[in-house]
């Protein structure tokens, strides 16, 4: 049985590039519970606050309750089970009913069982989930909020099998494009010939149809890439930055960073290139951003 498929296969509602990634946060947080404690059931009262705290952080910007993944994914096979001390499985996604004592979720016995006899599997799984459903620059984040230990582990992109390879060539044309400079707020560095700190970020990510294209990329210092895939940071279709109002920070430091960019002008590309797509910038208003931005500061 090819887990890492069946993983891949768990059922969500990704219809025209709506995030829903509640399974695969509920499974890196069992995965990480059967790393530190192996086949032990996890109560449902003990699953609820870091699973809402997993869905607050990381999923999208809209209310969820812990309760749907852990009823729901009881619905994809050999995955994940809900038990209740009458037998009866899981009572539904209702908070009042799941808190109930003795109502508790575990992975699949056969899915606990290949875990055993391959402890890298751990690794695979959760690997494969990351890729299939987040931004790199926020898988360590995930991991280190879920419990995850990935330490050492090096495999290949799993999700190869689903998305096509990323096009090795999407960075430099990015940085090329916004001529090695941050859009957000004009940083550029170099270290012996090579640009340092400088990423190019998707507005739309891969894993949700966003495609390698300059059209859906920025040139962003590291802490503004961050930023933006953890919906701090944004952009309106007037190209200026948005700063969510969500987003607390009092340092004089935080404030000239982050607080000050809010309304500042994306810098455009280089003539005769393709500015950001409308439709890249939506997506990412409506599936990342943590809104409501802040006003701009008065000049």
């Amino acid at each position: 049985m090819d887990w890492v498929e069946r993983i891949l296969r768990i059922r969500q509602h990704t219809q025209h590039g709506v995030r829903a990634p509640h399974k695969p946060l509920l499974l890196l947080l069992a995965l990480a519970r059967f790393q530190r404690d192996g086949d032990r059931p996890i109560p449902f009262s003990a699953a609820e606050e870091p699973l809402g705290r997993l869905l607050t952080e990381f999923g999208p910007p809209r209310s969820t309750s812990p309760g749907y993944p852990f009823h729901h994914l009881t619905n994809d096979d050999k995955i994940w089970v809900v038990e209740t001390p009458d037998g009866t499985g899981s009572p539904g996604s209702g908070l009042s009913k799941l808190r109930r004592p003795g109502v508790q979720g575990r992975l699949h016995p056969d899915l606990a069982h290949a875990l055993t006899a391959d402890p890298s599997l751990v690794g695979q799984l959760a690997r494969a989930l990351l890729e299939a459903n987040f931004e790199p620059s926020l898988h360590d984040d995930i991991c280190q909020e879920a419990g995850l230990d990935l330490e050492g582990i090096d495999l290949p992109a799993p999700t190869e099998r689903l998305l096509p390879p990323r096009d090795p060539r999407f960075r430099m044309r990015v940085l090329e494009a916004y001529e090695y400079c941050c859009a957000f707020c004009g940083y550029e560095g170099w270290l012996n010939g090579t640009a340092v700190g400088l990423d190019a970020a998707h507005l739309q990510w891969r894993s949700y149809g966003g495609p390698d294209q300059v059209d859906n990329g920025l040139c962003l210092c590291t802490l503004h890439h961050r930023l933006l895939d953890r919906g701090v940071l944004g952009m309106t279709q007037d190209r200026t930055v948005a700063v969510s109002r969500k987003f607390i920070g009092r340092t004089a430091a935080t404030l000239k960073l982050v607080h000050e960019l809010s309304g500042r002008p994306v810098s455009e590309p280089q003539s005769g290139l393709p500015t950001p797509n409308a439709l890249h910038i939506d997506w990412h208003t409506a599936q990342v951003f943590r809104s409501p931005a802040r006003e701009p500061a008065a000049a």
